[in-house]
């Protein structure tokens, strides 16, 4: 069920009617995962067992760690099972695409096992649950589950099902959302952030994302090849802008909903264009997954601590399975790779220095740095991005062939990709009025006349909607 379609409106309305009545407020926690199922269920009714399995698995797998003997084995066996799970459903074409013969046996019915939607970001929130219990057995004051295994079932179907997050994040902490499961009242509702929430999310969506889509498919094989320098370069920057609207407006989208429901969703996005290092990009963008990464992977193989050479073995790892996670493809992989090798090389070459390039000693030099920093992290991020949109490692590179071949082709950049441009430009000056956030002007022109822009936003999601399509991340 898509966050932009009315059967989701219906959903959530529906929801907040039964949630809040008087006479249903000690089932709060049950409306809300019937209302889950339901929202799972509309698209994939048969998977809605294995997201079931997996709430299940990790219930078990965290209350053995905390309450059973052996609670080590127990914490590895939910690990591991989490990871059986993701391998089997997401991995298991890529594998055979890549070891076996695809068109017989076992190769060929690998190839036929469907990708439930959200798995990648269901296996996470249960493999953090598991890690965050098993080590809070290890230190009391961090314990997360409760003695009755009946309510940590309950807590844990409902931490993992909870269906503003459960196709595409947040991924938020089992201890940040246990302590949140309590009964809830309608007059506590933040109407005014959620609102904001929600129709900046579905502007992102709906108006920028939606409408950059009908533009930026020239990427894909084989039409990029016909296509002028000029043209795939916008391409790439509309691609760029498109899927920053497309996830930012999932996430927020995902806040504005859950907070209708007394829940509070960490920030997934803060900003990240203004970026002037990659390690600054990656505490701006996808920030709970970024977190988890660093948190349960990267700490885990040793992090920083055990010299230079293995810190950046180790960031280049961190960042190439996360590349992986995204999807069944080995250009993800490069992707993830390839935001290593630029955080390793950042690290070596400038060390802790917030600007990635460093130009001179000043104020004006600094601050020329500090831009051209901003311009140059942009320019790779957006390049990154191709593997995204190709996910065939061969287009891409095929891709970045023709961007220096060519530049003959006529015309140069084609006037029916301009509105490209256009569709930009909030995406931009949302970053800008960031950007300059402390100034006068901005504070007494801009910022203090909010509800003008999001009149503006809302006027053009029910006027100037693209055409409508699922969120980019729902395939990983």
């Amino acid at each position: 069920m898509l966050f932009n379609s009315w059967i989701f409106v219906a959903l959530v309305i529906v929801t907040i009617i039964i949630y809040y009545a008087p006479f249903t407020k000690r089932w709060q926690p049950h409306i809300l995962l019937g209302a889950s199922f339901i929202f799972y269920a509309y698209d994939s009714l048969p998977l809605l067992l294995l997201l079931v399995l997996s709430a299940v698995i990790n219930a078990a797998a965290s209350y053995g760690a905390v309450y059973l003997k052996h609670s080590h084995m127990f914490a590895t066996l939910g690990i591991i099972a989490n990871l059986a799970i993701l391998t089997f459903f997401k991995y298991s074409g890529l594998l055979s695409d890549t070891f076996l013969d695809i068109n017989s046996g076992i190769g060929h019915f690998l190839t036929t096992i469907p990708l439930p939607l959200g798995i990648s970001f269901y296996t996470f929130s249960g493999i953090s649950l598991v890690i965050d219990a098993y080590r809070g057995r290890l230190d009391k004051h961090a314990q997360i589950v409760p003695v009755s295994f009946s309510k940590h079932l309950k807590n844990t179907m409902l931490f993992i099902c909870f269906f503003p997050k459960l196709l595409a994040g947040p991924i938020s902490k089992s201890k940040d959302f246990f302590a949140e499961i309590e009964q809830k009242h309608f007059s506590a509702i933040n109407w005014q952030s959620s609102f904001k929430a929600l129709v900046l999310g579905y502007f992102l969506k709906m108006v920028i994302a939606d409408n950059l889509q009908d533009f930026t498919f020239w990427m894909a094989y084989p039409f990029f090849t016909f296509r002028g320098t000029g043209t795939l370069l916008l391409c790439l920057l509309g691609y760029s802008i498109q899927i920053f609207a497309d996830f930012a407006g999932y996430s927020l989208i995902a806040i504005g909903v859950a907070a209708l429901f007394g829940y509070r969703l960490p920030t997934n996005f803060h900003f990240p264009y203004i970026s002037s290092s990659f390690h600054e990009f990656w505490k701006r963008w996808h920030i709970t997954l970024s977190q988890f990464l660093m948190e349960y992977l990267y700490f885990s193989i040793g992090g920083n601590r055990r010299g230079r050479t293995r810190t950046y073995i180790n960031l280049i790892l961190t960042m190439t399975i996360g590349g992986l996670w995204h999807g069944a493809g080995w250009s993800y992989m490069v992707w993830g790779a390839f935001h290593g090798l630029c955080l390793a090389v950042e690290r070596a070459v400038c060390g802790k220095r917030a600007n990635c390039i460093q130009l001179g000693q000043g104020k004006f030099m600094s601050k020329l740095s500090y831009h051209i920093s901003i311009t140059f992290v942009f320019m790779l991020v957006s390049f990154g991005w191709l593997f995204f949109m190709l996910p065939h490692f061969d287009q891409a590179i095929l891709f970045v062939k023709c961007i220096f071949t060519n530049y003959s082709i006529s015309p140069f950049i084609d006037p029916k990709i301009l509105p490209i441009l256009i569709y930009s430009i909030p995406v931009f000056w949302y970053h800008f009025i960031y950007f300059n956030r402390e100034k006068q002007w901005v504070k007494k022109y801009v910022l203090c006349y909010d509800y003008v822009f999001y009149s503006i936003m809302l006027f053009l999601i029910l006027t100037n909607s693209g055409t409508a399509g699922s969120f980019v991340y729902f395939q990983f």
